[in-house]
């Protein structure tokens, strides 16, 4: 097939047809007549050189190389009319694929309650989570690469409300929560009154680095105290600090409604830190370029109406 000189509005027909199963009801879909829609097929099989429908008693059937085909055509020409037509968004008809960056325990809050919500609208949306490797998402936003980042951004977002109306990226506070010390139930500093300061530094502890730095929020309070913890190993996943935590001596620290999400909860125990720090802050970030898209509009809503609804029990 010569691409250059394909007829792009045949694969509208083939999916006109695709959908109804039937030339004359696709015809009425594409306010064409039924003989410009058989012809339209029969130069689109030409072109491909492959059989794509075979009659039958009411209609017409798909043969296995349209069903393989259908999917690519369906995707590409929903991209194209959001593309030219932003206002134009229907869930329970566009195929469109969203991306959210996010922590593993945020996944795990956000997006169970997410995709019932999904599904019970029949939202044709699919979405694909990329894992998070730094506290400051814009990039990930202005390069295109995710269309939503939610988490605990705390520089990017003071940045971002620095530089007001003139800063390229929304934020949306969806709640806020607290850091707390995480340790196994039976730990010797899980006892009421045990978790001093002098006790907290002396014990072994375990970071959840996004980055793979060796140090975070906890060791720039504590170095403000003139102390210092001894971070013995550093991890990327609440998931996976969760675990380690539960079956050795370490400490960790997460905020307080992600505890849940490590799925070790009936295993750890929650301390209050003997440092003060500041609240954890979570927030919805986006690109001002997705303002007046309808899809991007769709899923914010559904984002919002997921954590209004009680999502990570946050305070």
């Amino acid at each position: 097939m010569n691409f250059a000189q394909f007829d792009l509005n045949l694969l509208r027909v083939f999916d006109a047809v695709m959908v109804e199963h039937n030339l004359t009801r696709a015809a009425e879909r594409l306010h064409m007549t039924q003989p410009a829609v058989s012809h339209a097929l029969r130069r689109l099989r030409e072109a491909l050189g492959q059989e794509l429908f075979t009659r039958q008693a009411f209609g017409v059937r798909p043969t296995p190389q349209a069903e393989t085909l259908w999917p690519e055509v369906r995707a590409a020409l929903d991209a194209l009319r959001l593309a030219l037509t932003p206002g134009d968004f229907d869930a329970q008809r566009d195929r469109h694929t969203f991306r959210l960056a996010m922590a593993d325990a945020t996944a795990a809050l956000l997006l169970p309650p997410l995709v019932m919500r999904l599904d019970t609208q029949r939202a044709q949306a699919a979405l694909h989570v990329l894992p998070l490797v730094t506290r400051d998402p814009r990039a990930l936003l202005a390069e295109g690469e995710a269309d939503l980042a939610i988490g605990y951004f705390p520089q990017a977002v003071a940045s971002l409300h620095a530089n007001g109306a003139a800063a390229p990226v929304r934020v949306q506070p969806l709640g806020r929560s607290t850091y707390v010390c995480v340790m196994r139930k039976d730990h010797p500093l899980a006892v009421e009154g045990a978790l001093t300061l002098d006790a907290y530094v002396a014990a072994r502890h375990l970071l959840v680095s996004f980055s793979g730095r060796p140090h975070g929020f906890v060791d720039e309070a504590l170095a403000g105290l003139g102390r210092q913890r001894r971070v013995m190993l550093t991890v990327n996943q609440f998931f996976t600090a969760g675990r380690i935590v539960a079956e050795s001596d370490l400490l960790t620290v997460l905020p307080a409604h992600f505890v849940p999400a490590t799925g070790y909860q009936h295993a750890l125990v929650m301390r209050p830190l003997p440092l003060a720090l500041a609240p954890v802050h979570i927030d919805l970030l986006w690109h001002i370029r997705h303002d007046a898209s309808a899809s991007q509009r769709w899923l914010r809503t559904q984002v919002l109406a997921v954590v209004e609804a009680g999502w990570g029990r946050l305070k």
